[in-house]
């Protein structure tokens, strides 16, 4: 059962109330939230050039679905339930690899990239089979930044992907002013310098909330705020006046590094004010966005259960820098270590909190800070999405 969420300050103090302990770590409100947000939302899955040639496929996991991606000979990238329409056997088996088709291995059935069965064992006695109508089952696809987004809205429901305009675009109008702001970053053109696979045992909930807020920042992260020395006062807005403004490094910091030495080719089309400045984006439900002059940081959480969330973290350079990286010429290291130590220190909170969500001290909840007031904006959007869910 999920307690309602009070907008209402705590009587004769400035706190707010948060979520109950419950949300945290019920597997129920779990269930409900696969159903209601990562099962009818739009999901960063992976990066496009993972799969640079037809026939080559990945398996992604989305809410409680497993998906292949796979890039095919006419049709771009797609997306399909792993799901052999026969008898439901997963039609791929391991986590990726390049086919000219997707076979079931159990039964035969064979299915073009693009979807259609093609073959099957008797299939030609069956003239009334619609190869169509038995094709694998589809999931909407979109492509931005470089990465795939896939959405499971259920079409068969009567359900439609949400605008990704009005949903994922929007939230960058939040962060940026306009989406023709992070355009400069000409992120679709970037190349993985790095990237690193999180398992942390915390509910994916604390890992946002613990992301929107620098309430923390001076606590535990002293490389972070030596760059970037507003941080230590608390405030994680990117707005003044109604103004983005972004976070500005230190007066004696030269690059986005962990010892704010010199960082590597900055992009050649940021704006003026986008200069020796940071910027952070979360996109609901699961993905973070950070901007630096020379880098763009990019999170990915895939919810596991209530207690367990894998995060991805790429760290994208200019094409030319990563060539150098993997010819030896160059080191991006400072770069990537900077926000490896944030990820680390910040996972670390939130496995240290986990544990508490299930205490009878935090049965009721705990209390947000002024300067927190983006969780409860989040708190009540979610509250919203998993509340409509309970509702049917």
């Amino acid at each position: 059962m999920i307690i309602d969420h009070l907008d209402a300050p705590v009587p004769g103090s400035s706190l707010h109330p948060t979520l109950t302990g419950e949300a945290y770590t019920s597997a129920e409100v779990f269930e409900r939230e696969q159903q209601e947000i990562f099962e009818k939302m739009w999901n960063c899955v992976l990066r496009a050039d993972s799969i640079p040639s037809p026939g080559q496929w990945k398996t992604v996991t989305v809410g409680r679905e497993e998906i292949i991606v796979v890039r095919t000979r006419k049709a771009g990238i797609k997306a399909y339930h792993n799901v052999c329409r026969h008898r439901g056997m997963r039609v791929c088996t391991s986590g990726d690899g390049k086919n000219k088709t997707l076979q079931c291995g159990y039964h035969a059935w064979t299915y073009a990239l693009e979807g259609e069965l093609v073959a099957a064992p008797n299939l030609t006695s069956m003239p009334d089979v619609d190869r169509e109508q038995y094709g694998l089952k589809s999931v909407a696809v979109r492509e931005w930044l470089g990465y795939v987004w896939v959405c499971l809205s259920d079409a068969d429901q009567g359900e439609q992907p949400p605008s990704f305009e009005e949903t994922v675009l929007g939230e960058v109008r939040t962060s940026f002013g306009a989406v023709e702001s992070i355009d400069n970053y000409g992120i679709e053109n970037l190349r993985c310098g790095e990237s690193k696979t999180y398992d942390v045992a915390a509910n994916w909930k604390l890992i946002i909330e613990n992301f929107m807020e620098c309430y923390h920042c001076a606590t535990i992260h002293p490389e972070l705020t030596e760059v970037i020395p507003e941080f230590a006062d608390g405030l994680a807005s990117q707005r003044a006046n109604g103004e983005v403004h972004g976070a500005s490094f230190g007066e004696q910091i030269r690059g986005f590094t962990v010892d704010g030495s010199d960082g590597v080719t900055e992009f050649p089309s940021i704006a003026p004010d986008q200069e020796r400045k940071y910027y952070a984006i979360t996109v609901k439900p699961q993905v973070f966005i950070n901007t630096a002059p020379d880098q763009v940081i990019i999170h990915r959480m895939f919810p596991v259960s209530e207690s367990r969330t894998i995060v991805v973290c790429d760290w994208l350079f200019l094409p030319e820098v990563v060539e150098r990286v993997d010819a030896g010429e160059l080191d991006v290291s400072k770069s990537v270590e900077l926000f490896h130590r944030v990820n680390l220190q910040d996972f670390e909170a939130c496995e240290q909190t986990q544990p508490s969500m299930s205490s009878r001290a935090y049965r009721s909840g705990g209390a947000l800070v002024p300067s927190e007031h983006h969780i409860g904006e989040f708190h009540s959007w979610w509250t919203q999405r998993v509340e409509a869910g309970s509702a049917d």
